[in-house]
C-alpha cells in the first residue's frame, strides 16, 4: 500500500472516529417522572364593621362620644401589625379659629365595652395625625391584640371614646365648625415561616 493510500485511510478512519464519538448513539437505560407543583399565595384581608365609626352633631366643651367598632381579619394569613394613619379636615364657620380643633378633641382608646375606664393610650386628633403608623401600632394594637396580632377568621372589637375638651377658656372660635376624620387602617402581615 502505497504512502498516499495509507494517509487518505488513516485520515478516513479519524473522520470516522470522530463521527462516532459526537453524533454516535449509546445504549442505556433510563427513567422519567414528572412532577406537578403548586404555589398558593395566601390572602390579608382586613376590614373595619361599621366603615363610619362616628358621626355626632351639636358637640360642646366637656361633651364626650363612645363608639365601638370591629377589627376583621376575613383573609387566611395572621395579621401581625395594624397600621392607623389620620388625617381630618376642618371647616371653620365663621373663618375665625386660630387654634387646630384637632387639639381639642381628645381620643381614648379603651380596652372594651365593659371596662370603659381602662384606657389603652389617650391623645389628641391632632397629635395622632402627627404619630407615625408604627408608633400608633405599638400604643394602641399591640396592647389590645398583644404579641399574636389579629390570627386570621378572627375579629376584635375596639371601643374609642372622644371628648371636646373643656379647657376652661374661651373656645367660641369653633362654634359651627366641623372636622372629617379619616382613619386608614393597614395590616402587615407576620414574617414568613419555612414551610
Amino acid at each position: 500500500m502505497g504512502l498516499k493510500k495509507q494517509l487518505g485511510m488513516g485520515i478516513m478512519s479519524a473522520v470516522l472516529g470522530t463521527t462516532l464519538i459526537s453524533g454516535g448513539t449509546y445504549a442505556y437505560f433510563s427513567s422519567t417522572e414528572a412532577t406537578n407543583n403548586t404555589f398558593a399565595a395566601g390572602t390579608l384581608d382586613l376590614a373595619v364593621d361599621p366603615t363610619t365609626i362616628i358621626e355626632v352633631d351639636n358637640l360642646k366643651p366637656g361633651d364626650s362620644v363612645i363608639r365601638n367598632f370591629e377589627l376583621q381579619n376575613n383573609g387566611s394569613l395572621d395579621i401581625d401589625k395594624v397600621l392607623l394613619e389620620t388625617n381630618y379636615h376642618i371647616t371653620d364657620a365663621n373663618g375665625d379659629n386660630v387654634e387646630d380643633f384637632g387639639e381639642h378633641i381628645e381620643v381614648e382608646f379603651l380596652y372594651n365595652a365593659d371596662k370603659l375606664d381602662e384606657v389603652i393610650y389617650k391623645t389628641t386628633l391632632a397629635d395622632l395625625k402627627e404619630m407615625t403608623p408604627e408608633a400608633v401600632n405599638d400604643s394602641v394594637f399591640l396592647p389590645a391584640f398583644g404579641e399574636e396580632g389579629l390570627e386570621a377568621g378572627t375579629i376584635d372589637d375596639l371601643v374609642v371614646k372622644f371628648n371636646f375638651i373643656d379647657n376652661g377658656d374661651d373656645q367660641n372660635q369653633f362654634q359651627g365648625d366641623s372636622l372629617s376624620l379619616e382613619w386608614t387602617f393597614n395590616a402587615m402581615q407576620e414574617a414568613g415561616d419555612d414551610k
